[in-house]
């Protein structure tokens, strides 16, 4: 069977199962990440997780600024792929870029497509207290996310599993599913069906406005947000004026009784119970300002703490 002449595009560790299962099975002609960046103390160029890969294997390297660039796009129809395949690539694809390979351009997308479409898929699905995602490899066109779906693989979402432990699932089965789909488009067997619009929900990028723990919700949805948000960009909420990050919390059947949401109701010998808007929750561990990752054991004997305090 012939090799298709290949490009892929992609930029973090989530992309590099596929790349190396789309290498054994095509004949990769350009890796395509984003540019360098800073990183760590030193601030120091560094490669993304993708071209660190493309290195190690010696498969041609290119980082545009602006992938919709004219002069980019004419680069891209020169190197006349048969079929591009985008892995959380980082930017948008024009038009002129999707018309170019007689085979498609085919995305692997961390759900299961029309939920969940955009930027955090990941993130959003545990958030939102949801038991089953998966991954999914559809047709790119121009909307977000909204293209024909080609295969799909589920996977439950467990009660305590957090999005760092989901994303090292699904890196796994996107792989997986990416090379089956790969061996179809070879064979020109490839299904297509529309996604039901109707059934869509969407994954916002996260910013401080989604990432702050309000305390006037459930305690069951303060522990999904930051299982949701663990290992990035980690839920967060202030105490005595300091940004706290909450990496770990547990539910509690402590009763609140007649207390505000986001007061310490009690101190035990390995964390603090919160009240919320409806039950109560315990905080594991956190993450004071300028502060490594710290049990809430390690922290309250850091810090004498008088009740009634209060987190907000």
């Amino acid at each position: 069977m012939t090799k298709l002449r290949a490009i892929f595009m992609g930029t973090p560790d989530f992309a590099v199962p596929c790349l190396a299962e789309l290498n054994k099975l095509s004949t990769i002609i350009a890796v395509i990440t984003q540019p360098d960046k800073k990183r760590g103390r030193g601030q120091k160029f560094t490669p993304s997780p993708v071209k660190k890969f493309a290195l190690e294997h010696s498969l041609p390297v290119l980082q545009p600024a602006k992938v919709k660039d004219t002069n980019f796009v004419e680069k891209l129809r020169e190197l006349n792929p048969d079929i591009i395949i985008v892995v959380a690539f980082g930017q948008i694809l024009s038009q002129a870029i999707l018309d170019i390979p007689p085979k498609g351009c085919i995305n692997v997308h961390a759900s299961l497509l029309p939920a969940y479409r955009g930027a955090a898929p990941i993130h959003w699905s545990i958030i939102r207290g949801e038991t089953l995602t998966g991954v999914t490899t559809m047709y790119m066109d121009a909307g977000l996310d909204t293209g024909d779906i080609i295969l799909k693989q589920s996977t439950e979402i467990s009660s305590e599993m957090t999005t760092n432990q989901l994303h090292d699932k699904l890196m796994v089965i996107g792989a997986d599913l990416l090379a089956k789909t790969i061996k179809l488009v070879q064979q020109d067997n490839v299904p297509r069906k529309k996604q039901n619009d109707s059934l869509s929900s969407y994954s916002p990028m996260l910013n401080d406005a989604n990432c702050k723990i309000d305390w006037q919700k459930s305690a069951q949805e303060i522990h999904n947000l930051v299982r949701g948000l663990n290992s990035w960009p980690v839920a967060f909420t202030f105490f005595n004026g300091q940004k706290i990050k909450i990496w770990r919390t547990a539910l509690s059947s402590t009763d609140i009784k007649d207390s505000s949401p986001g007061e310490i109701i009690k101190i035990t010998h390995d964390g603090f119970i919160i009240a919320t808007g409806n039950g109560s929750i315990k905080i594991l561990e956190l993450q004071a300002p300028n502060k490594k990752r710290m049990t809430a054991a390690a922290y309250i004997n850091g810090h004498k703490l008088h009740l009634p305090a209060k987190f907000q």
